[in-house]
């Protein structure tokens, strides 16, 4: 049931994003090298993609799947939506949401920027090569900062050594603050689009006439008439 939901976020996104990508993005390249890039790069978004879609619907269908058992208890054909599988639909979003954060997302921009070591023989795996090594090195710095602040704020051993249970603390912590940035990009994004979207609306539609006063309309023609009558 699982990989039948992510199978069919995984289309749903593929055709989001081709009919979204400008024409000469993963497509329109005489390269064969550069077109295989692209097209790993894309699936990697599309992955990213389905599991941000399967977040956002997990609630959504935790809420109706209760409900349904709860209208329909003893209908067998529903027993599958069933609490276990609820559970392993959050830990398996938990989980590669923060694949996708750490590590799938950072690689597929490196990769598409990588051309391989000097030296080296050109070709896709010197490209992995490459941006493997960039995103090692990036995962040092980010938790060797984070080892840093941790024990300037906390100067103790047990705030540093903390810094080995990564799975079970640091990586939710990254995931809880990344959705907090991205609620607030949305709260201070959101009056913007709604006034850009009103204003685009109140330009393309005819606004109805239904209280203007006819009367002073036809006295403002009059006048206007009465004006042109004397300068001739």
């Amino acid at each position: 049931i699982c990989t039948l939901l992510f199978v069919s976020l995984y289309i749903l996104c593929h055709f989001i994003i081709t009919h979204f990508k400008k024409h000469t993005d993963f497509a329109a390249v005489h390269d064969d090298e550069d077109a295989a890039v692209n097209r790993i790069a894309l699936g990697l978004c599309t992955f990213t993609l389905a599991v941000a879609l399967g977040a956002v619907l997990l609630l959504p269908f935790s809420i109706i799947s209760n409900e349904v058992l709860l209208s329909f208890p003893q209908n067998y054909y529903i027993q599958w939506l069933n609490g276990s599988l609820v559970h392993g639909l959050w830990n398996l979003v938990f989980l590669f949401s923060n694949l996708s954060l750490v590590f799938l997302m950072p690689f597929a921009y490196f990769f598409t920027e990588s051309e391989g070591f000097a030296g080296s023989k050109k070709g896709i795996m010197a490209r992995v090569y490459e941006t493997s090594v960039v995103l090692l090195l990036l995962t040092l710095l980010v938790l060797g900062m984070v080892w840093v602040a941790s024990a300037i704020v906390s100067n103790d051993a047990a705030s540093r050594q903390s810094l080995y249970d990564l799975w079970e603390y640091y990586l939710p912590y990254l995931y809880s603050c990344i959705s907090l940035f991205g609620v607030l990009l949305l709260l201070l994004c959101t009056p913007f689009g709604l006034s850009t979207m009103f204003a685009v609306t109140g330009k393309l539609l005819v606004k109805p006439r239904l209280l203007e006063d006819l009367d002073e309309q036809l006295s403002c023609t009059r006048l206007e008439e009465a004006a042109v009558s004397r300068r001739i």
